[in-house]
């Protein structure tokens, strides 16, 4: 493992206001410390307020920049809203989105039923939407900004225990091209960042057996297991200056999952 001091710091990343959805554990949690890292003003969402505020107090021990933490549903449009206006009010108009937030819990379709498919879509893609419309009008008024959409690499290799999910993490990329057009003449970028099996501790207590070990060595190019950070690094460049050209395009951190 590289020592912290071996990546990067991006100068134009200091003092923007940055907005995580789902920023409680897992790669939110990694977003949330290395923004902060990168003395941006950071606030985060979750509907886990235990994980939170955990998360919160160790970045307030440790010295850096304090993250804001917001509880919230993410299924309530409304409260998501509020809670990015409640971010601009206390760090300023909001210039870097992470719309990091989602659930794959494994299902099969003769399992699926309306209601279940509405939850998926809300948990997974209706809230990336709305968060990116909010944003927008602060970003235009300070001259520009980056959106970052989370997708996933299930989408290229089609899984066949989350279809609704599967469906939505593509739905991202549509929704990503479509508002890198509209966004563009007002210096907003909108890419999508595609991990892999990131290994966070819900993955690694759930899925990571025998036979996952397994699928990671025939199945990646690299043989490490790809971390959070190795997601959170690549979030960094492209919420920065360094990617200013950089837009309506997919970045995938998978370790060459094949």
């Amino acid at each position: 493992m590289l020592p912290q001091s071996s990546f990067a710091t991006y100068p134009s990343l200091k003092n923007r206001s940055v907005f995580i959805t789902g920023g409680g554990s897992g790669i939110g949690a990694s977003l949330v410390q290395h923004f902060c890292d990168q003395e941006c003003r950071v606030a985060f969402v979750d509907i886990a307020q235990e994980a939170s505020k955990a998360l919160v107090e160790e970045i307030a021990g440790s010295g850096r920049n304090i993250p804001l933490f917001l509880p919230c549903d993410l299924r309530d449009t409304e409260a998501l809203r509020r809670a990015i206006h409640q971010a601009a009010d206390e760090h300023g108009p909001v210039t870097v989105l992470l719309n990091n937030a989602g659930n794959d819990d494994r299902h099969q379709t003769e399992d699926v039923t309306p209601v279940y498919w509405d939850d998926r879509m809300a948990v997974n893609l209706k809230h990336q939407f709305f968060a990116a419309q909010t944003v927008r009008p602060m970003m235009r008024d300070s001259g520009g900004g980056s959106i970052i959409n989370f997708s996933s690499i299930t989408v290229m290799v089609g899984d066949a225990d989350c279809p609704a999910y599967v469906t939505a993490k593509a739905g991202i990329w549509g929704m990503t091209r479509a508002l890198a057009r509209e966004f563009g003449p007002e210096r907003i970028r909108v890419n999508a960042l595609v991990p892999g099996w990131v290994m966070t501790q819900r993955q690694k207590q759930l899925w990571l057996d025998d036979a996952g070990e397994r699928q990671i060595r025939e199945r990646q190019c690299l043989r490490e297991k790809v971390q959070p950070q190795d997601i959170a690094r690549m979030a960094l460049f492209l919420a920065a200056d360094d990617s200013r050209m950089c837009t309506s395009q997919q970045f995938i951190v998978d370790a060459g999952w094949i």
